[in-house]
């Protein structure tokens, strides 16, 4: 049962739309779609776990769910905007998880260019993040992001603010992040670009979990291969653009996705 104040602010929030630029609304009915895209494809931690967006024409707003909230019950007019120092901006603020804040604000900082920030803590992430050789180039899907990765050292919940530094140097110029005993990161210009790339490195991580478990000897390809197909992958997204994003939302609206609200 939702708290009082809670319902109270979420009752207020009915109007936002008419309060906020198309663009802002856009950007959050985006960003609502990615967490029920979780959903669907099991990238969820109960009310763990956060995706933020960058608020358009700003550097330092940005839109992230409010703690205490599924995935499921995740739309458009329930997410939180905050500033990069954590600052409620919303005429009607909800909580946020103060580890979200902690890692969103680091990379946001750090990443004008990310305008996305998508971390996750699956079964398959978490485990491939505990091994000491981290990703394999043992698939098409983890060819993907060869040589394209960052590692962060475990560092106990991602609490202290003295971290963000530490976080924003491991990943660098990177779009990947894996912290390690932790799970998975990704960030993109776009909701679309951040959930492509967690999408097939969550498939990477499944694949290699099962391959290591089939207790075989594996194939890994030549240097020059790895490096050939990862930039086939740079070079083939610009066609894709986004067709494969349509594709998700059409999914969505078909399954009556309530995420535009």
């Amino acid at each position: 049962m939702l708290s009082e104040k809670t319902r109270q602010s979420l009752e207020r929030r009915a109007s936002l739309r008419s309060r906020i630029t198309p663009a802002e609304w856009q950007a959050r009915v985006d960003l609502a779609a990615c967490y029920r895209l979780c959903v669907h494809y099991g990238m969820t931690d109960m009310i763990y776990n956060h995706i933020s967006l960058r608020v358009p024409g700003t550097q330092d707003e940005f839109l992230i769910n409010a703690f205490g909230f599924l995935y499921e019950e995740v739309t458009a007019s329930n997410l939180v905007k905050v500033d990069i120092n954590g600052n409620p901006l919303d005429e009607d603020p909800l909580d946020i998880s103060p580890t979200g804040f902690v890692i969103h604000s680091a990379l946001h900082k750090a990443r004008l260019d990310a305008a996305c920030i998508f971390h996750t803590h699956t079964k398959a992430g978490v485990a491939v993040s505990s091994q000491k050789d981290g990703l394999l180039p043992i698939s098409q899907h983890a060819l993907r992001f060869y040589n394209r990765i960052g590692y962060h050292a475990f560092e106990g919940l991602a609490l202290d603010i003295d971290e963000q530094q530490r976080l924003a140097h491991d990943l660098g110029s990177h779009n990947v992040l894996i912290l390690s005993n932790h799970g998975l990161l990704t960030c993109g210009r776009s909701v679309r670009d951040a959930f492509e790339l967690m999408y097939y490195l969550e498939m990477a991580c499944k694949i290699q979990i099962d391959a290591l478990a089939g207790g075989r000897e594996l194939i890994y390809p030549p240097t020059e291969i790895c490096e050939r197909t990862a930039r086939q992958f740079e070079n083939f997204t610009p066609f894709v653009a986004d067709r494969d994003w349509h594709a998700l939302l059409r999914q969505l609206d078909r399954n009556r996705e309530n995420y535009h609200s």
